[in-house]
């Protein structure tokens, strides 16, 4: 499984890096589209783990991901369609959807606790890497003050569902499963 975490979060890192280097930089719809796709791929896996996971706090925190990640895309497109933006797919975008097609793959084969650990281990370092990458790229580089500001307002959901998950991993840790 840690493969998988590491692509997936590779992907969004290494995106990032190389779509807002010196030469290049995010415009607003290709950030619309990170956004998008970087919830869109919270929620698929959240809905796998409604179904696949053992613990009931597994389960309960995957509802909420989706329930969050479904709302800052809803209101992302809301945003957009008042903006007139269309979202714009980048190599940022790309791989997200990409690594987290992958990430879906590699849940599937896993089975009870295995898959509990897996899934909250990816929703740690993926959380992670969204909130490194909202605060040293996405929100920096966005110009629009709307887009900005949608993304300020839903960081603190994403420092709460890391703080959360951390406190799944470490339960899960400790009774083995």
């Amino acid at each position: 499984m840690n493969k998988w975490v590491t692509f997936l979060v590779s992907a969004l890192a290494v995106g990032v890096a190389t779509t807002s280097g010196a030469s290049e930089t995010l415009s607003d719809a290709q950030i619309a589209a990170i956004v998008v796709t970087a919830n869109q791929v919270d929620v698929d896996a959240g809905e796998l783990a409604v179904t696949k996971a053992e613990a009931a706090p597994v389960r309960k925190f995957a509802e909420l991901m989706i329930a969050d990640h479904s709302g800052v895309n809803k209101s992302a497109t809301e945003l957009v369609t008042k903006l007139r933006v269309t979202p714009q797919p980048s190599a940022t975008s790309d791989s997200l959807k990409k690594g987290g097609e992958e990430n879906l793959v590699a849940l599937k084969k896993l089975r009870g606790g295995a898959f509990d650990r897996a899934y909250v281990e990816h929703e740690v370092i993926y959380h992670q890497a969204v909130l490194d990458a909202l605060d040293r790229t996405l929100i920096p580089n966005a110009k629009n003050a709307e887009l900005k500001a949608l993304m300020v307002k839903v960081r603190p959901a994403f420092v709460a569902h890391l703080e959360h998950a951390k406190q799944l991993q470490d339960s899960l840790g400790k009774s083995g499963g």
